[in-house]
């Protein structure tokens, strides 16, 4: 890549990008105060936006989203006679027309201090700009920010040592964020993949992670990246399993051992399928099914399909035995057939047809990391917020009890919903880690170089190749490269496997006017829809953490709202004609995401990635069954600090902050 070719395609990332926020900005939240919002909210939308101005990381700011929180919870529960703060252990009693005022001040300080503590560290220009919004915002709220001190009674002064202890605490929590987070044990085995190179001849084991070469990496929230010749992205938080967190239980852990050193596993699921033992089956059949739905990617193919909650949604998890029955192989979805009524109103969901091409592409790309890239934790924390601004919202928590204001509501649901994301993180990262799972584009590529292995008396068999599907994955020959044949523009290839799927980066020279659609290609050259510069995530597949993130997001605001219903019976999200996508033109026609329940949106979340290519099924459904118990630890966990009493659990606790006696 030139350097000129490289510098337009960044201004054209960014300018994408751009109309992606202003979507952001009018449909979900807003970084800017709105008249009314509780500092908490204020607060935090000012980290949303520091996240998405940072590195993609969503350890890390899972991590962040969760410790800020634990600052606004303790500066809350600091000056409430019944609750019992989490990490830092003060009550100041105050006249209760003192309270709100000391409240806003001792969280405003609590959350600048860590605030600035994590992200002066960062290392991206934009982040500089975060700098300065957290002094703009303690501007804007009033108060000093050179106000370091931690001795005395003023509300300024507890703020800053609730900060203090939050950071202590970080920096023995096992992330290594005094170490920039960087691996400490964790080696690839696999030489990398150049994605830009036919094939993958030097992979040496298709079940495990291969890291991706590449001569600019942009990651998805636009930060770019030129590694040194022969260097590569990293494996982001192999480690991770080993970090302190919220609600996982002793019970929940497995220790494994590799090289000298030990990997910590919560909610074990097993080993995904590996080729080459007895679940090869099932490893080609996911990855297969990658392929296959990557043909479902071209809008102007005349498949039109209905997007609202009365036709797709609704869809409960399977058994361990119907993993497979899930899914529609072959049309893409799941056996999910949407609800019949909005249970608000009583009628049915209003139809909304579009192009199956145009909802999968909208879905792979919203679901990426947030629609602004905040990472999948803050995605739901934007959804959180948007459910908390929706005029039918009454906020009580678990719908029942007395109504809420707005202070308590926010730091509770922050509190609930951080510790589900931080929690799903180590959990999803620490089987990562582990398993070390090989990605779409790595086995794909691998398979297809091997052949196929459907018939062995047909040309190119090899036993782990990939499976023939008339239509979708062939085998190039003469007669489909004859003149006026399917194949014709292969010629040359005969012998090789052919897939009918997304076309890739190559067709696309400028984003802003090109599809690439989809047709027959080289399976050696397969692409998942994803930008050249970026392919797929640096970290292994298994288990998925959109997934288990949106999961256990899911079944928190369940729990937190006492609905398992969007408020009115449907969330929305606008995306607009040919301004909404990033990686090529689109969509065609304004389409607008909706979804009754807060699982039919996390269930949307595992799909895009499969549409996406960037998970097979496997790494899918055990994230999302873990995501359910983490919600449910995390939820139980959480309600204990809300009253006086701090309710034990009966199973032994562990990796979790200092609990109050």
């Amino acid at each position: 890549m030139s350097n000129e070719e490289y510098i337009i395609m960044k201004r054209t990332y960014f300018a994408r990008r751009c109309a992606v926020a202003l979507a952001l900005t009018l449909c979900l939240s807003s970084g800017a105060a709105r008249a009314g919002e509780s500092v908490a909210r204020q607060w935090n939308e000012v980290l949303l936006d520091a996240i998405r101005a940072d590195f993609a990381r969503p350890t890390v700011h899972a991590r962040n989203l969760f410790h800020t929180s634990i600052a606004m919870w303790d500066s809350w529960a600091a000056y409430d006679r019944n609750a019992n703060t989490y990490l830092h252990h003060e009550k100041v009693l105050l006249p209760l027309a003192e309270v709100d005022a000391a409240r806003g001040e001792t969280m405003s300080y609590a959350v600048y201090r860590i605030l600035v503590s994590r992200f002066v560290k960062s290392q991206t220009q934009r982040s500089l700009k975060a700098l300065a919004s957290f002094n703009a915002k303690m501007a804007e709220l009033g108060y000093d920010p050179d106000f370091t001190s931690t001795g005395g009674e003023s509300p300024a002064a507890l703020g800053n040592r609730i900060a203090q202890s939050v950071i202590e605490f970080g920096n023995n929590d096992n992330s290594n964020e005094i170490g920039g987070y960087a691996n400490l044990h964790y080696e690839p085995v696999n030489p990398p993949l150049v994605p830009p190179i036919p094939g993958n001849p030097d992979i040496l084991d298709p079940n495990r992670w291969q890291p991706l070469e590449l001569n600019v990496f942009i990651d998805q929230s636009g930060n770019v990246i030129v590694p040194e010749i022969g260097t590569f992205p990293p494996f982001l938080g192999p480690e991770w399993g080993q970090v302190t967190g919220f609600a996982l239980m002793g019970s929940d852990l497995t220790v494994y051992n590799r090289d000298d050193y030990d990997y910590w596993v919560f909610h074990d699921p097993g080993p995904p399928p590996m080729i080459g033992t007895a679940t090869e089956e099932y490893y080609k059949w996911g990855f297969e099914m990658v392929a296959l739905w990557s043909s479902q990617l071209d809008p102007s193919d005349g498949v039109m399909i209905d997007i609202s909650p009365g036709a797709i949604g609704n869809s409960p998890l399977p058994g361990s035995g119907d993993y497979e029955a899930y899914y529609d192989f072959e049309n893409g979805g799941d056996w999910g057939r949407g609800h019949p009524v909005n249970p608000v109103t009583g009628q049915p969901y209003e139809p909304q047809i579009v192009p199956l091409g145009d909802y999968t592409r909208v879905l792979a790309e919203f679901w990426a990391d947030g629609p602004a890239s905040e990472t999948p934790p803050g995605h739901w924390f934007t959804i959180a917020n948007y459910v908390s601004d929706h005029p039918l919202t009454v906020k009580r928590l678990g719908g029942t009890g007395p109504i809420l204001n707005d202070l308590e509501w926010d730091v509770k649901v922050y509190f609930t919903l951080g510790g589900a994301m931080h929690d799903s993180a180590i959990t999803a990262w620490g089987i990562k880690g582990w398993y070390d799972y090989v990605r779409p584009v790595s086995a794909l590529r691998y398979m297809a170089d091997l052949g196929q292995s459907s018939d062995p008396g047909g040309p190119s068999y090899h036993p782990q190749g990939l499976r023939l599907y008339p239509g979708k994955i062939e085998v190039v020959t003469a007669e489909t490269t004859a003149e006026g044949e399917r194949h014709q523009h292969l010629a040359g290839s005969e012998g090789k496997i052919a897939l009918y799927a997304w076309k890739g980066p190559a067709f696309i020279e400028d984003p802003d006017v090109d599809v690439a659609g989809v047709g027959w290609i080289l399976a050696d050259n397969w692409w998942p829809y994803q930008r050249p510069t970026f392919v797929t995530p640096p970290f292994a597949g298994y288990v998925s953490g959109h997934s288990t993130f949106s999961r256990a997001a899911a079944e928190i605001m369940t729990m937190l709202t006492g609905s398992q219903f969007f408020p009115g019976g449907i969330g929305e999200f606008f995306c607009p004609k040919n301004e909404f996508l990033v990686f090529e033109e689109g969509p065609s026609m304004d389409i607008t995401l909706q979804w009754a329940t807060y699982q039919d949106a996390s269930d949307q979340t595992s799909l895009s990635r499969i549409w996406g290519g960037i998970h097979p099924t496997a790494d899918d459904l055990p994230g999302r069954l873990m995501g359910e118990q983490i919600a449910q630890d995390v939820f139980a966990r959480a309600k204990s600090y809300f009253g006086r009493e701090w309710l034990r659990s009966p199973r032994g606790r562990i990796g979790s902050a200092v609990a109050p006696d």
